[in-house]
């Protein structure tokens, strides 16, 4: 009896052991192996099988891996900016200084092409070098002065080369900009006495409009005189002088007051110039 009690003690003994030892070995698996990976928004998550790229690229969420065996980086896929200083010269050999900002992501689905190919410094060894390739071969192309005119269109050509290169990485363009674009001081300093050439020129030639409207008016004034002279003149009759004579001698009369006008004598009397009471006698 008591040999029958000992082993039944040893045996719940040894399962007790057992239950301890399978707790530990999940406490161990779970804890210190950690065979689960969370992958966050905007993240996709690259497969390793003893550091060989796997073609499954893990979506966000919980994802259980083999401990040792499997690993997983994870990739930020989400929209980054970057801004590459470039140095290039025009067609016709002016030095041009630029500063491109770029807003790009990593293809979602080829986050383990990328990983494999590139890395994670694709900015350095990637973006800057084509950023630096698609400027110099499209400033190339144009003139400064065309640079300057046909900014919009050169922005244009630079983003579309500069696409279709990253295309090649699994690299995608969200946005594109030039945020400075500038010449050297020597090629500034030209353009600027050029426009102030222009400037001056143009005011010139308004003020010479101005000038030849004044005349031209003077002119256009001083023949509508001359016209009316000439009008005038020829309305002039033997009648109408009369006429004006007699208007004349008439608004002599109507302001004459009554009073002959004295005739000073040589011998110091004054004497009427016209004599009404002689007059009357005859």
């Amino acid at each position: 009896m008591q040999e029958f009690e000992m082993k039944r003690t040893v045996k719940q003994a040894g399962k007790r052991v057992g239950i301890v030892f399978v707790v530990m070995a999940v406490f161990f698996f779970l804890i210190v192996l950690n065979p689960f990976v969370k992958i966050n928004a905007g993240e996709r998550g690259v497969l390793l099988n003893f550091g060989a790229v796997q073609k499954d690229v893990l979506g966000e969420g919980l994802h259980l891996v083999i401990p040792v065996m499997q690993k997983v980086v994870k990739m930020d896929v989400k929209i980054q900016k970057s801004e590459t200083r470039s140095e290039a010269a025009s067609k016709d050999l002016q030095d041009i200084k630029s500063v491109i900002a770029l807003n790009y992501h990593i293809v979602p689905d080829k986050a383990n092409w990328v990983y494999q190919n590139i890395g994670v410094a694709f900015k350095e060894r990637i973006i800057d070098p084509s950023v630096q390739e698609a400027v110099k071969a499209v400033t190339a192309k144009y003139t400064a002065v065309q640079l300057i005119g046909e900014r919009e269109a050169v922005s244009t050509a630079i983003k579309d080369s500069l696409s279709q290169k990253l295309s090649d990485y699994n690299l995608y363009v969200d946005g594109f900009s030039v945020i400075d674009f500038s010449f050297s001081k020597k090629f500034t300093d030209a353009i600027e006495s050029k426009q102030e050439a222009e400037q001056f020129a143009l005011r010139a030639k308004r003020d010479l409009e101005r000038i030849k409207i004044e005349a031209e008016q003077k002119v256009a004034q001083a023949k509508a005189e001359a016209e009316s002279l000439r009008l005038q003149k020829g309305q002039i009759t033997v009648e109408m002088i009369e006429l004006r004579k007699i208007e004349a001698l008439r608004e002599a009369i109507s302001k004459w007051n009554g009073t002959v006008p004295n005739v000073l004598l040589s011998g110091g009397g004054a004497t009427p110039l016209l004599n009404l009471d002689s007059l009357m006698k005859k």
